[in-house]
């Protein structure tokens, strides 16, 4: 839906990104080169390069050093199913983020011991500067990276436990419910709030992706009782997966 008049260099996107998306312009295909599009819209190499920045941007074509600007092969999106924990059972880290039984995934993992920011003592409840263990995540699905994700747990909570390293000892690996449940911490909800910004470069290098392109970020929080026992981000390359929610209807 467009409202007012567009200005000339989203015209000329508009049309180019059409023949992307119908196929006129295949993946692989050379983009027109400046000079071509000048000829083709009439219009200046100002608004033909504004075009191709703005399809640059929008993630269908690569610049490609010393060759020119092609049209990108988008992938098929893959669904990473978000429903919540199950109260039972020993579900691993990757299953607690992908809940999709059929999806086969690994993780390596690295947990240091840290200082509460504002933003991390803020979503756990404790004060800014208090020790925290952060563990960070990073998922493969089919060998392919998925997921990146930051955790953070309050060592006033974990420390002189069996679960104090999460990837270790008698519960190690089999996520947050169950771990805390082994110290009696009975976890009995979650909240995730979701959003999209551009990717880090450390993001989208660890993801296999473009400094730049969107992800989506998904802060998750785990209550016990009203206290936040854990919380977490996690980033996902939009281009190639999509959050989905089964929630149950009450």
């Amino acid at each position: 839906m467009v409202f007012g008049e567009q200005p000339a260099y989203l015209r000329v996107a508009g049309d180019l990104r059409r023949k992307i998306l119908d196929g006129t312009l295949p993946p692989h295909a050379r983009l027109p080169s400046q000079a071509r599009i000048r000829s083709d819209y009439g219009v200046s190499d100002t608004v033909a390069l504004e075009a191709r920045k703005v399809l640059m941007a929008e993630g269908y074509v690569e610049g490609r050093s010393g060759s020119g600007t092609y049209v990108r092969e988008r992938p098929e999106r893959r669904p990473i199913i978000r429903s919540g924990f199950r109260p039972t059972g020993a579900p691993s880290p990757y299953r607690q983020e992908q809940a999709d039984e059929s999806s086969k995934g690994t993780w390596e993992s690295h947990t240091v011991q840290d200082a509460a920011s504002a933003d991390v003592a803020a979503r756990l409840g404790i004060q800014v500067g208090d020790r925290v263990m952060r563990t960070h995540y990073l998922f493969r699905t089919e060998g392919e990276p998925s997921m990146l994700s930051t955790s953070w747990e309050p060592l006033a909570l974990t420390a002189r436990t069996p679960v104090l390293l999460p990837e270790e000892g008698p519960v190690g690996g089999q996520g947050v419910v169950p771990r805390m449940t082994a110290i009696d911490v009975l976890v009995d909800h979650m909240a995730e709030e979701v959003g999209a910004r551009p990717g880090l470069a450390e993001e989208t290098a660890a993801l296999g992706g473009v400094p730049g392109h969107i992800v989506i970020e998904i802060r998750r929080t785990y209550y016990a009782s009203g206290r936040p026992v854990e919380t977490a981000d996690v980033v996902i390359p939009a281009e190639r997966y999509r959050a989905v929610y089964h929630l149950p209807v009450r």
